[in-house]
């Protein structure tokens, strides 16, 4: 598994001067098996599946994402002292969902054990379960696991086959040592039901009206609070929190969503903290994208997860 080589090209500054470099001058191709022993990195990890999405009866087409998000990936400016990989992607065959998610699993804690810090392009969302099983696994089962959900669902649903509603259910149903923060919530995203559910579960959450809410310092003050209480956690960004007219490519676009500029500032802020073990960004959509304007945000909101990480591993 390695990824390819013409997804990594761009304009050149400089063959000379580093500080002229573009990502795709310094990400380097590997498989995950060449980095036992690497000093600290940051890699990423595509998951190609529809599956989720399918499942949940929403539009698919996500499954193209993680090769669009690294085109445009190339681009960017790098700003990062941290040594930058790609071990390609995880495929989801047919309708082999589960096996792919654990396959993402064995990666992304082969990943971890090897001092990486994942970034995982899916995918539709149900890419996090197999995003947290390789977090489950490289931790063992006596630390604890916060995960942080920036999305306008809870997908707590509790469905007969697993799907991209699913996922926090399945997690907090088997994972005493896990807790779940969901900010950017919509209530008329969710059913009361699912209210409901998320308050018998002793899930946390902040409503997409409430994130601003005095210059936004409650939210960041709510979401260190709940990182504070677990050993490590986890972040997910599921797209479709995103306004639809900033981000139309995703399944399930969002009249109201949150603005692209608060999404920034809560990874900004999240992404700094020492006891961030993992990312993923998921539901972005090419097939439903207009002149790209949903990859090419992706890709500077990865960037500014990047420059996160990359301050507290200097």
């Amino acid at each position: 598994m390695r990824a390819e080589e013409d997804l990594w090209t761009g304009r050149i500054d400089s063959h000379e001067n580093p500080e002229s470099f573009r990502l795709h001058q310094v990400v380097e191709r590997m498989s995950v098996d060449q980095l036992k022993d690497s000093d600290p990195y940051i890699a990423f990890i595509g998951f190609e599946s529809d599956e989720g999405v399918r499942r949940n009866k929403g539009r698919q087409g996500a499954s193209k994402a993680p090769d669009a998000i690294r085109k445009h990936l190339a681009k960017i400016p790098n700003h990062l002292n941290t040594q930058l990989v790609d071990v390609g992607n995880v495929v989801c065959q047919g309708r082999e969902l589960e096996e792919a998610q654990s396959s993402l699993g064995n990666q992304v804690a082969k990943l971890l054990g090897s001092h990486g810090t994942p970034i995982i392009l899916g995918g539709g969302h149900e890419t996090l379960y197999g995003h947290y099983l390789g977090a489950r696994k490289y931790l063992g089962a006596d630390q604890s696991l916060g995960i942080i959900n920036i999305d306008a669902h809870f997908d707590l649903r509790n469905d007969a086959e697993p799907s991209s509603g699913t996922m926090f259910r399945q997690i907090l149903g088997q994972d005493p040592k896990a807790g779940y923060l969901c900010l950017g919530v919509q209530r008329f995203g969710n059913t009361p039901a699912l209210f409901h559910t998320a308050d018998q579960l002793g899930c946390e959450y902040v409503l997409e009206e409430e994130l601003d809410h005095n210059n936004i310092e409650d939210t960041f003050n709510v979401i260190d609070t709940f990182s504070s209480r677990y050993d490590h956690i986890i972040l997910t960004l599921c797209t479709d929190s995103i306004i639809a007219s900033s981000a139309p490519g995703v399944s399930a676009p969002s009249p109201t969503g949150i603005d692209p500029k608060t999404v920034k500032k809560l990874l900004h802020h999240i992404s700094r903290r020492n006891n961030l073990l993992s990312f993923d960004i998921s539901e972005v959509n090419p097939t439903l994208d207009h002149d790209e304007q949903t990859v090419r945000l992706a890709s500077y909101l990865v960037a500014e997860v990047m420059a996160g990480m990359d301050s507290w591993k200097k």
